[in-house]
């Protein structure tokens, strides 16, 4: 079994992960991370039988106690780069599905990753719908001259744009040969990522969401996929468990596992 602490077990998305990795054969959780409910059982935090893993705050001594082989992260991106760290100080491997982390943080991964035979993976989208939607888009990029995203998620997140759109519009970038034009004039034209315009929605009532709006002469392409519960993000976080001891070095997107 694959030894799994999570980091922000207490959030929305950290109480998913436990669960799952409570119901996974495969998976055995040896440690909940985070600054809330610290103490608590984190079964019965999730609403399930005791698991004798007690909610604690992420520090060195944790996981030197607890010896994770992985730590997924879902915490707030002043805090993930930092855990991602202390993860691979500890020899574990770190899963980082919090986004908004710039270059300075990654480069801080590389950097601590250099020498090592671990890996760092940084996933913006866990949805295996949405991995795919980024790769239609970028394909559909090579024939569509203009584009736009539309990202809508729910009231809570704290980065905009997302780091799904973020990435899509730098996937979508890599790939074409020319920038349609925007207008750099209103700020209601939402901001530009890569040369592209990415519009973002926070309301609540959402989860994930995002369409990509492609433009040509006389006809439009929206490639379009929606997370409707937490759960859609839970086979995306079971695969990268399961395949990144097979990487070395840092990782982005969901990509690097889903194809090994």
């Amino acid at each position: 079994m694959i030894r799994i602490a999570v980091a922000g077990a207490a959030g929305r998305m950290g109480r998913e992960v436990v669960r799952t990795a409570l119901s996974d054969p495969g998976m055995s959780l040896v440690a909940a991370l985070d600054h809330h409910h610290c103490g608590d059982d984190v079964g019965v935090l999730i609403g399930a039988p005791t698991c004798g893993v007690q909610v604690e705050p992420m520090s060195a001594e944790a996981l030197a106690r607890s010896a994770p082989e992985v730590v997924v992260d879902f915490t707030v991106p002043r805090a993930a780069a930092g855990n991602a760290l202390l993860a691979l100080g500890a020899g574990a491997r770190p899963i980082i599905g919090t986004t908004g982390l710039d270059e300075t943080d990654l480069d801080s991964i590389r950097g601590a990753l250099e020498g090592t035979s671990l890996a760092a993976l940084v996933v913006p989208n866990f949805a295996i719908g949405a991995v795919l939607m980024m790769q239609f888009a970028a394909r559909a990029a090579r024939y569509m001259p203009g584009v736009e995203i539309v990202e809508l998620h729910h009231d809570a997140k704290l980065d905009a744009p997302s780091g799904t759109a973020r990435l899509t519009a730098e996937r979508i970038a890599a790939v074409r040969e020319r920038t349609a034009g925007v207008d750099e004039a209103t700020e209601a034209r939402g901001q530009e990522v890569a040369g592209i315009r990415i519009h973002s929605v926070r309301l609540p009532g959402l989860v994930a969401h995002q369409e990509v709006i492609f433009g040509a002469i006389g006809q439009t392409l929206t490639i379009r996929h929606d997370s409707i519960d937490r759960r859609s993000f839970m086979p995306g976080v079971t695969l990268a468990v399961q395949r990144i001891s097979s990487l070395r070095g840092l990782h982005i997107g969901l990509e690097a596992v889903l194809d090994p």
